[in-house]
C-alpha cells in the first residue's frame, strides 16, 4: 500500500508563505493498493482538487478513472473539494463514495451535493457526468472489499457522526482516525456540587475509558495510523467539545497501541510552518515517547508500507 498526502489541515484551508511547507489544503488522502494501483481516497478536502488534477494527467490517459472515496464525515472542510474534483464531470469515470450521515432523513448524496445547486454553484449534481454511487456507512467489524482489501470502520466522538477507517491488505494496516476527541465523563464529577451521583460519575468514567480503549484497539498493531493532532494539550482547555484532539494524547494513544508509525494530521489552520518545525522537534524525537515514528504529515508525502 501506498500513502500520498494531498491535504493535511484542518477547518479551513489556509495557503499561504507561511504554511507552503506542510501545505494549506484541506483533508484528502490518496491510498494506492496492490499490483493494479486500486484507488482509494479518503476525504474531499480542497486538497482532493489537486489529486483530481493529477489523476487526470496520470491515470486518464490509461483507461477511465475508478475510484472509491471515503468520507469520514461530512463537515464543510471534508467535502468542500468535491465539486472541483474534475474526474466526476468526465464520462467513464466510475466512483463509489461513502460515507457516514448523521441525520436520518437526508442521503449521502443530499448531504455531499447540497453545495452543487445553483444558488451556491454553477453546476448542478444532476449535470455529473460520470457513474457515481453513494454508500451510506455505519460502525462495522472487518467486511471484505474485494482484491483481497478489508475494511473495518469505527465510531468516533465528533459533533456529527465521523466514521475511522482501517484498511487492511496482505498483512499491512493503514488506519485513519480523525475528526476525533477523546471520549471523557459527561456526567458531574465535582462530590461539592449539588447534583453530585457518585454511581454516575464513576458509569460515567468507565464508559469513557471504554470507548477510548475500543477507538485503540482499532487501529491496534498498524502500519501507518493518521490520528486527529489539531492542538496541544496547553490549548485543549478551551476547545473542550470542538471534536479534536492533541498531539501529546495521539502519541500516547498510538504507543499503547503499537502504531508503528503515526502522522500527526488536521493541523490547525493557524499553525505556521516554524510552529510545526518546532514542535516537530519535540514530537518526534526518535524513542522519547516511545517505539512508534512519529512525524507531521505533509502535503504531497508519500508513505509506502
Amino acid at each position: 500500500m501506498k500513502v500520498r498526502f494531498w491535504g493535511v489541515r484542518g477547518s479551513i484551508p489556509c495557503p499561504g508563505p507561511v504554511t507552503h511547507k506542510y501545505g494549506g489544503n484541506g483533508a484528502c488522502i490518496e491510498l494506492r493498493i496492490g499490483p493494479d494501483n486500486r484507488l482509494v481516497i479518503i476525504d474531499a478536502g480542497s486538497g482532493i482538487r489537486e489529486l483530481g488534477n493529477h489523476l487526470m494527467q496520470h491515470d486518464l490517459p490509461k483507461g477511465p478513472i475508478q475510484a472509491d472515496i471515503f468520507l469520514t464525515h461530512t463537515h464543510w472542510d471534508h467535502i468542500m473539494g468535491y465539486p472541483y474534483f474534475v474526474p466526476i464531470y468526465v464520462p467513464g469515470s466510475r466512483l463509489k463514495v461513502y460515507g457516514p450521515v448523521t441525520f436520518e432523513d437526508e442521503t449521502l448524496e443530499e448531504v455531499v451535493g447540497g453545495h452543487m445547486k445553483y444558488r451556491y454553484f454553477p453546476i448542478n449534481m444532476g449535470e455529473l457526468r460520470s457513474d457515481i454511487e453513494y454508500i451510506r456507512l455505519k460502525e462495522e467489524a472487518a467486511k471484505d472489499y474485494g482484491q483481497g482489501l478489508v475494511l473495518t470502520t469505527k465510531i468516533l466522538n465528533h459533533p456529527i457522526t465521523a466514521l475511522g477507517y482501517r484498511f487492511d491488505y496482505q498483512g499491512k494496516s493503514f488506519c485513519t482516525c480523525y475528526d476525533f476527541e477523546p471520549f471523557r465523563n459527561l456526567f458531574i464529577t465535582d462530590p461539592a456540587h449539588p447534583d453530585y451521583d457518585e454511581a454516575m460519575a464513576l458509569e460515567g468514567e468507565e464508559v469513557a475509558r471504554e470507548q477510548n480503549l475500543a477507538v485503540e484497539n482499532f487501529f491496534s498493531g498498524a502500519d501507518l495510523l493518521v490520528h486527529d493532532s489539531q492542538y496541544t494539550d496547553a490549548e485543549f482547555h478551551n476547545r473542550i467539545d470542538w471534536g479534536h484532539s492533541t498531539c501529546e494524547y495521539a502519541i500516547a494513544a498510538a504507543n499503547r497501541a503499537g502504531v508503528k508509525k503515526l502522522a500527526l494530521f488536521h493541523h490547525d489552520p493557524d499553525r505556521t510552518d516554524q510552529q510545526i518545525d518546532e514542535m516537530a522537534a519535540t514530537y518526534c524525537q526518535p524513542g522519547r515517547y516511545g517505539n512508534t515514528e512519529v512525524f507531521f504529515a505533509r502535503e504531497g508525502q508519500l508513505v509506502e508500507l
